[in-house]
Parts: structure tokens; C-alpha cells; sequence
């Protein structure tokens, strides 16, 4: 290449550079600055200006959609957001005087005068006939097949209940559906006075609210129920029974529980033991609330009961002594030791149905008779053997007892003499005895587990087999009850865990399902069921009182 060419080359590339240091320059210069601002401004403003576009078109939008929705209300509730004021619309009349009436009544349709139908004998009498038209009519369809169908009620386990008879078994199809609507009503009762065919006369009399202030007062002053359901008889196989809340959640005991009763009310029970202590609880069944605890600081609490008359409570223990709880006064007394006595245990006792006496178990065969009143000592009896249980009868005029040379005394406490002894059947020694509230039936507890059931009348005239002996426990048996009706038998022992059973007494057959797989009866002390059999508590060796209600009764 010639040097010409080369120096033309090197004046254009000097040129180039020169023009990107002037491009260079003019962007660090004042006017490019500016125009950058200018641009900046331009943008923002333009940025406000679509803003501002968007919300008025969003405010528009809203308040159309506003406007629809009033417009929407309004011809549907009428004006709701103008409205009318009084003289202000077409045709608007005078405004009212404030001094008017609010309203009137208008008879017109009586001319002129006071009508009201709805009172008169006439529309009651129509009412009447109307309803004993509608209680007439006739089925709109009748199911011939009916008739025509059995139903075996033993082949389904969950239909027994329906039986009426123990050897029932097939029953009409039309009997089958009355008896699944009258267990329907059972399980599912209605207050009688919403029945239309039930009908009530009350008394007529001169003073009427005088007497009706009367009758109130008559169901008041008592805690029955209003409605008294028919009474039904129990059948055997199996128990319709649920658990509840222990009876004394509130304040379990810390030692074993050794007696349980209810108070005749139905609603108080207490519960003693070996922690000395005397607790009472109202039962409900869902919280069982506690009410009193009494500490017997020198006793351990084996035996408590109520009086039958509900003022006292009777308590005693492995002491020469015992107490007595008055209800009434909440005070507690010690008695004894008994004069002439020597007994260093009154721990066993009975109390007769007219809470006029109370026998203790004393030593070498001899039976104890306090007044409940005085708590003086009235008399003794004196049996061959030693004795170890007793129980009433008749009342409280007769007394029976057994112990360890196998027989049943019964004496008669007016005469005080023994009026018929007889060996129990097959017992070596007595341990337990229990009558039923009408003394028809009594039941025999030994110490090799066996239960004699005998009819009393039969007993006392000379038969010596018993209705039925029970064999369902092998231990000593500690404690036994008839229910209020007689038609359950509780048997219990101390020294066998779940050891506690149910007879139903018109079949002499133990009940099943109980206690149940799913409870745990603990070792049973002692038991008792309320007085009209709807509850029933066991306490056991754990410090706890199970409850029970007995789906069968009712009333508490």
C-alpha cells in the first residue's frame, strides 16, 4: 500500500474519534438533562390522568349498580329510601288526630252487634262434631296380609322384648304392629295432657279460685309424677339397664364403701365407710351434686341406714357404741355403750319398717332391741346359735334371724317369743337374710354362695323345700335385697370380684347381661335400689358408688 492511501486512512479513523468525544459530551450537556425531566413529568402526568379515568369509570359503575339494586328493593318493599310523607302524595287525606282511637272493631257482620262466634256454644258444639267425624274416618288403606302374616318374636333376639308371655313365640301380623307402636310409646313418652282423648273432671265447688288454689297446692306438696304409666311385668333373659355418673363422684371415698341406701323421697342417698365419713348426694343421674359430709372421728363406718321415716340416720361400727344423724336438727349423738350389756361390736343392725325399733346382733346367740325413739334398750332374744343376720317382717311385728346352727327363727316382737324355728335348706350357717316389702317372699344367704328363695306362709306352715335354691355364686354371701315390687332379687359377695348378680324372682333366672362385659362391678360391699326401683347403687371396696337406672321402672 502507498503512503498517500495510508495517511487517508489515519484521518478518517482521527475523524471518527472525534465526532463519539462531541456524541459524548452533548449527553453530560444541560439541555439533555432538561429534556430527560420534561419527559419524566410527561409520563407522570399521564399516569394520574389514566388513574383518575379509572376511578370515575369504577364510581359510575358503582353507583348504577346502586341505582338497579334501590330501584330492585323499591318495587319489591316500596319506597324505601324517599319516603312519602303524610300530605305529600297524590290524593294524600288530612292527617290524623293524634287523639283518635288506634283501632276499632267493626260489626258489621253481626249488625251492629257484639258477635264473636268463636265463643258461642253453637261453633263449639260444630267443633266437636267435626272432630269426632274426623276420628272416624275409616283407614284409606287397609293391608289384607296383615292378618294373614306371623312373626316369630323369639327367632330375632331384638324382638323379645314384645313378649307379654315367657313361651310366647308367634304372634298375628296386626298384633305385631300394635305391640312395635306401643314400644315405640315406651321409649318415646308424651305428656298426657296433650292427649285430646284423655279428659279431666275437676271438682265442682261455691268458691272456684279457693279450689283450684287447692288442687294446686294438693299436686305440689308432693314429688309424684303427673303422668302414672301402667305398670308392666318384667321378663326374663335379659336386663334393660344403662351406667350413669357414679352416685358420689363429687367425693369418692378413700376406703371401702360399706353401706349405700336411698332415702324414701327418691333423691337423697348416703354413703359410709371405713374412712369415716358420712357423705349424702342428691341423685339426678348426670351430676349427683354432693350435700353434706359428716366426719365420725372414732368410727369407722360399717353399717348406715336411713329410719323408713326419713328424720335419722343410724350409724355403727366395730365399737361398743353407735351414732344417730338427725336430718332435721343436723346433729349427731353418740349412744352407749348399753347398760347392762357387754358387746364390744354393735356393728350389725336392722331397723323395722315402722322406725320404731332397732335390732343389733349382739354376742352368744342374743338379739338387741333399741327404741328408735329413747335409743334405750327395750329387751333381748336369745337364739341356740350364734346370730348374724336378721331382718323384718310384717311390718316391723315380726323378726327373722339366722346364724351358725342353720335354722330361721321367726319371733313375734309383741309377745316376744319365738313362734316357729326351721332348718334352712341345706345351710350350715346363716350369713345374710332379706324379706320383701309385703313379707310374702324371704331369701337365705350362706357361706357356701347358695340362696334359698322361700314363700313365708308356706315356711311358717310347715314346708321346708324352698321355691328355688341359686347357685350362681361360690362365695359368702354379703349382702341381698329385694327390689319394691319383688320381681328382682340382688345377691352379692364380698370375696369374688364382679360377684353380684340379678335374679328375676318370677322365674328364678339370673339376667344375663349383667353386669355387662364392658363394667366392672370392682368387689361389691353393699347395694340398694330406689324406692320405686329406678336407680339402683353398688358400692364396692374401690371407694366408688356405681348407679344404674333401670330402664324398666319409671319413677325413682
Amino acid at each position: 500500500m502507498s503512503l498517500i492511501s495510508q495517511n487517508a486512512v489515519q484521518k478518517r479513523c482521527l475523524r471518527k474519534s472525534e465526532a463519539d468525544n462531541g456524541n459524548d459530551e452533548d449527553i453530560g450537556s444541560p439541555t439533555s438533562i432538561d429534556a430527560e425531566v420534561g419527559k419524566e413529568a410527561k409520563l407522570k402526568n399521564h399516569n394520574k390522568e389514566r388513574k383518575k379515568k379509572k376511578t370515575k369509570l369504577l364510581e359510575s359503575q358503582q353507583n348504577k349498580e346502586e341505582e338497579e339494586m334501590r330501584q330492585l328493593e323499591s318495587s319489591l318493599f316500596g319506597s324505601l329510601y324517599a319516603p312519602l310523607e303524610f300530605g305529600t302524595e297524590v290524593g294524600a287525606a288530612v292527617a290524623p288526630d293524634r287523639d283518635a282511637p288506634l283501632f276499632f272493631t267493626d260489626r258489621s257482620a253481626g249488625g251492629g252487634m257484639d258477635y264473636f262466634p268463636t265463643y258461642e256454644e253453637d261453633m263449639a258444639h260444630e267443633d266437636e262434631e267435626d272432630m269426632v267425624g274426623i276420628k272416624r274416618r275409616k283407614p284409606v288403606w287397609v293391608d289384607e296380609e296383615e292378618e294373614m302374616t306371623e312373626v316369630d318374636i323369639v327367632k330375632v333376639p331384638r324382638l323379645r322384648k314384645l313378649r307379654k308371655e315367657e313361651d310366647e313365640h308367634l304372634i298375628s301380623g296386626k298384633e305385631y304392629e300394635a305391640r312395635l307402636r306401643g314400644q315405640h310409646a315406651k321409649l318415646n313418652p308424651f305428656t298426657g295432657w296433650a292427649d285430646m282423648d284423655q279428659k279431666t273432671s275437676l271438682p265442682a265447688a261455691s268458691d272456684g279460685e279457693s279450689d283450684d288454689e287447692g288442687c294446686v297446692d294438693d299436686i305440689l306438696r308432693n314429688n309424684d309424677e303427673l303422668v302414672a304409666k301402667d305398670t308392666v311385668k318384667l321378663l326374663p333373659g335379659m336386663l334393660e339397664f344403662s351406667r350413669l355418673v357414679d352416685a358420689n363422684i363429687q367425693d369418692p371415698s378413700s376406703g371401702p364403701i360399706n353401706s349405700v341406701q336411698f332415702h324414701r323421697n327418691g333423691q337423697l342417698m348416703l354413703a359410709a365407710g371405713l374412712d369415716k365419713h358420712l357423705r349424702f348426694f342428691q341423685i339426678d343421674g348426670k351430676r349427683n351434686p354432693k350435700i353434706q359430709s359428716i366426719f365420725i372421728g372414732d368410727c369407722p363406718v360399717h353399717k348406715a341406714s336411713f329410719l323408713p321415716d326419713g328424720s335419722e340416720v343410724i350409724l355403727s361400727g366395730r365399737r361398743k357404741f353407735f351414732y344417730s344423724f338427725d336430718l332435721v336438727n343436723a346433729a349427731v349423738s353418740k349412744i352407749g355403750p348399753l347398760t347392762g350389756r357387754e358387746e364390744k361390736s354393735l356393728e350389725s343392725f336392722e331397723i323395722s319398717p315402722d322406725s320404731r325399733t332397732i335390732a343389733f346382733v349382739g354376742n352368744e346367740g342374743y338379739i338387741l332391741l333399741i327404741s328408735a325413739k329413747t335409743k334405750q334398750l327395750i329387751t333381748t332374744l336369745k337364739m341356740n346359735g350364734s346370730v348374724r343376720s336378721l331382718a323384718f317382717a310384717d311390718g316391723g311385728n315380726q323378726l327373722l334371724s339366722s346364724g351358725g346352727d342353720g335354722h330361721v327363727y321367726h319371733w313375734d316382737l309383741g309377745t316376744r317369743k319365738c313362734i316357729h324355728k326351721a332348718t334352712d335348706d341345706g345351710s350350715l350357717a346363716g350369713l345374710s337374710l332379706c324379706t320383701s316389702r309385703d313379707s310374702s317372699l324371704f331369701a337365705t344367704g350362706s357361706s357356701s354362695g347358695i340362696v334359698n328363695v322361700y314363700k313365708r306362709d308356706d315356711f311358717l306352715g310347715g314346708k321346708r323345700k324352698p321355691m328355688k335354691t341359686i347357685e350362681n355364686l361360690t362365695t359368702d354371701i354379703g349382702e341381698m335385697k329385694f327390689n319394691h315390687d319383688a320381681q328382682i332379687l340382688a345377691i352379692s359377695s364380698r370375696k369374688e370380684r364382679n360377684g353380684m348378680r340379678l335374679v328375676h324372682v318370677p322365674s328364678f333366672s339370673v339376667f344375663q347381661n349383667w353386669p355387662g362385659p364392658r363394667f366392672s362391678l370392682h368387689y361389691p360391699r353393699c347395694l340398694d335400689f330406689s324406692p320405686g326401683s329406678g336407680f339402683l347403687s353398688v358400692g364396692h371396696a374401690g371407694g366408688k358408688v356405681l348407679l344404674y337406672k333401670l330402664h324398666h321402672y319409671e319413677n325413682a
